[in-house]
């Protein structure tokens, strides 16, 4: 800790007893002797009042309980980055020996420890001209220190000639203090292909601010920001292709169009917003929008999305390949988590991986197959008819199913005895009468059979063993629907339950080996 107040001390970032404070007032506060810092601390928790002492308004807080008045011996101002870098890489001479070093060992405070190869890797920490990355994370960094200087330190990682250095800049946890106004473009962080925020109090305003002197930056990490705010990058930021804005407080989707025109954008990671909706109003329902045109991958687990018109705007989306959506209510409703998934890999037509797990192509079809029966009804009841002159569904179903009409050209129009109709949700509502036969071998009589609708196929091909006594793995299973004879639909993935395959009552499941 120190006891000197920087000049600069109003505005600057603090630390106190593990707690982050931005310093609001310095002077006296009556009727005690002595200078006081006001203080509005990050966690509001840790505050008294809103800057208010005896009536007199010294500052003022955003939360009621937010502030309160340090001694300036309490309070730990931090140090430029490039004291940091000197501190973490061994250029300060901290290390001091004693009398009784000798030269196998050498004593730090009441410890002893080997010399053995102490020096060369003191030596090797100091030549910061030959790393390729630096780490200040959890150094209190709170200013950048002067341009010149860095760029002394530090010449290979800022101004490396033969190749392009990664330098990986990590500030995470360093309560930094950042520009009021825009600053010109610098050669000193010209190659920065990485930089990581988490936990400084930056705010968007302040990183577009920053970011002309990023020109050629990546990925940055903004997590645990409180960011509510976003601003339309102009001109800054276009070489970016992962941003990670997870717990924040950007609970209004609308603005993740500020930044939709990060045209290079391929990775956006939006867990823990309290996030309910997004939209693209640029385009209307099945058509893709000009927004986020690279982003093939979104996160947005742990939000509070429950309409499955999100779902339906991401489809718009040109590029998005993998959706992760856990911990959602949309995802934590009463319905099975397989049913869900599938009704998800229905309505993005696009998607190959979702909440980690690869789609496959049979996946994709069981899906969009099971979607067209579904919802078969209400297309009916919407005015959609197997015959094209006469189908005119309307405006309010094509904007709940904008794929559904994309699923009858694929697979045909629904037809009556496929409709899914709801059944109550009880135990013999589960069970499925099924017939199984043996097509190839006309002497094996059919078997009648009842089966939860859960059990997966390689737990039938077991059943199927024990009655036929035949290996699970030498059979090759398919089925029949009662409502579509002559119609053979393949069970080729051995870990989906039937109901993935829409089987339903009276079908006829067909064996082979």
């Amino acid at each position: 800790m120190t006891s000197n107040i920087p000049p600069d001390a109003v505005g600057r970032r603090i630390l106190c007893n593990g707690e982050y404070g931005t310093v609001l007032y310095v002077g006296s506060v009556p009727p005690t002797a002595g200078t006081w810092l006001g203080v509005e601390w990050d966690n509001y928790q840790r505050g008294k009042h809103n800057g208010t002492h005896e009536g007199i308004q010294y500052f003022k807080c955003r939360h009621p309980t937010g502030g309160s008045f340090i001694r300036p011996n309490k309070a730990n101002f931090g140090v430029d980055f490039l004291s940091a870098v000197k501190k973490r890489y061994g250029l300060n001479d901290d290390v001091q020996g004693t009398e009784n070093e000798t030269e196998t060992s050498l004593v730090i405070g009441r410890k002893t420890v080997e010399r053995v190869g102490f020096d060369s890797i003191k030596e090797k920490q100091k030549q910061l001209n030959t790393l390729n990355d630096i780490s200040v994370d959890d150094c209190a960094v709170s200013l950048a220190g002067p341009e010149d200087e860095i760029r002394k330190t530090c010449p290979s990682i800022l101004f490396k000639k033969k190749k392009i250095a990664h330098f990986l800049h990590t500030c995470n946890q360093n309560k930094m203090k950042f520009p009021a106004t825009s600053l010109p473009a610098s050669g000193a962080f010209c190659k920065l292909r990485v930089l990581a925020l988490n936990q400084t109090g930056v705010t968007w305003a302040e990183v577009l601010l920053c970011a002309a002197g990023w020109p050629a930056l990546e990925e940055l990490y903004l997590a645990s920001n409180k960011i509510s705010v976003l601003q339309r990058p102009i001109d800054v930021l276009q070489t970016l292709k992962w941003l990670d804005l997870s717990d924040n407080q950007l609970m209004d989707g609308n603005q993740l169009q500020l930044i939709a025109g990060l045209s290079s954008l391929e990775r956006l990671i939006l867990s823990n917003n309290g996030i309910s909706s997004i939209c693209f109003p640029d385009v209307g329902f099945g058509r893709k929008t000009r927004m986020f045109p690279s982003l093939t991958h979104l996160v947005v687990n742990g939000n509070k999305i429950a309409e499955w018109s999100v779902i339906n705007e991401l489809d718009k989306l040109t590029s998005l390949q993998s959706f992760d959506c856990r911990n959602n209510p949309l995802m934590d409703t009463d319905k099975n988590i397989e049913t869900m998934k599938q009704l998800i890999i229905a309505k993005i037509g696009q998607l190959k991986f979702l909440n980690k797990s690869q789609i496959f192509p049979e996946e994709r079809k069981g899906a969009e197959l099971d979607y067209r029966k579904t919802f078969g009804s209400d297309w009916i009841k919407a005015g959609g008819n197997q015959d094209p002159n006469k189908n005119r569904p309307s405006e309010e179903f094509l904007a709940a199913h904008p794929r559904f009409q994309l699923f009858c050209d694929k697979y045909g129009a629904p037809e009556d005895g496929e409709l899914k109709k709801e059944q109550p949700y009880s135990l013999k509502h589960q069970l499925l009468s099924l017939t199984i036969t043996c097509p190839d071998k006309p002497d094996q009589k059919p078997i009648k059979k009842k089966l939860p609708d859960s059990m997966t196929i390689q737990k039938v091909k077991g059943l199927l063993y024990r009655l036929l006594r035949i290996p699970g793995s030498e059979l090759k299973l398919s089925y029949e629907s009662s409502k579509m004879k002559g119609k053979e639909f393949e069970l080729d993935n051995d870990l989906k339950p039937l109901q993935f395959y829409s089987i339903e009552n009276e079908d006829c499941i067909l064996v082979r080996w």
